[in-house]
């Protein structure tokens, strides 16, 4: 890591430990799906084709250009294109984008194959408030022509459900990405245990949802909100590698 400059180093860092925190809390998928992060020369870093999520470390990032060409591969795996074409087009259209994060997981597929979509039901999911972008299915992503539909349909948001595919969110910051995603995935899985109660649902009034969905930003933008909840998630990493050395 010495051989890099401070802002790609903390870019690096943080987007591994976004990696392992994804693996940490169950939603990966294999080595399906992907973090890209923006770097500030115009470069990308991703995850190598063949590594599990929890394998990715800051020296084993795949370098790509804007197209998706590898520029520095120390795994020699290359990358997934299909991965790249979604992050490629969000990156492309939204030059404040740090960080795009796509995952697969059961709770958020499940809740992407519902008509209704999200439902405001829960704290969780009211930040979503008229706040989340929708994207039709159309195959496995190796079409570069649906880049521009990806970029259209995501608008100026955070926080994207691909129909019957799964969840996608962005950040200005590899932490704010991943904070987001967990929301957003918490907020399937809540949904889902509701409705498989069979019990009546309380949805909360517009009004309310646009009340907390402010809170929520007013408090991404605040001193105390992204950042030191960011810190807070990869002291868990920290604290999970000191428990296995003790062990």
């Amino acid at each position: 890591m010495s051989g890099y400059r401070p802002d790609e180093r903390a870019v690096r860092r943080d987007l591994a430990a976004a990696y392992r925190l994804v693996a940490l809390d169950g939603m990966d998928d294999g080595i399906s799906t992907h973090i890209s992060a923006r770097l500030s020369d115009g470069r990308f870093l991703l995850n190598a084709l063949g590594l599990r999520f929890d394998e990715v470390r800051e020296d084993n990032l795949v370098t790509v250009n804007a197209a998706g060409e590898v520029l520095d591969d120390p795994t020699g795996l290359g990358i997934n294109p299909a991965g790249f074409t979604i992050h490629s087009a969000l990156h492309a259209a939204r030059p404040e984008v740090e960080c795009v994060l796509h995952t697969h997981t059961v709770a958020g597929v499940a809740l992407s194959c519902l008509e209704e979509g999200l439902l405001p039901l829960n704290q969780w999911a009211l930040q979503f408030h008229d706040r989340l972008a929708y994207h039709d299915y159309e195959g496995i992503a190796l079409d570069l022509d649906e880049r521009e539909r990806l970029a259209v349909d995501l608008g100026p948001h955070q926080a994207m459900i691909l129909r019957q595919h799964g969840l996608l969110t962005c950040g200005r910051s590899v932490g704010e990405a991943f904070l987001v995603m967990r929301d957003l995935e918490r907020s399937c899985q809540a949904q889902l245990a509701a409705q498989a109660t069979g019990r009546p649902l309380r949805l909360a009034s517009p009004e309310m949802a646009e009340h907390v969905a402010r809170q929520y930003e007013a408090w991404a933008d605040s001193p105390a909100g992204i950042d030191r909840a960011w810190q807070a998630e990869r002291r868990r990493l920290v604290d999970r590698s000191s428990d296995l050395q003790a062990s």
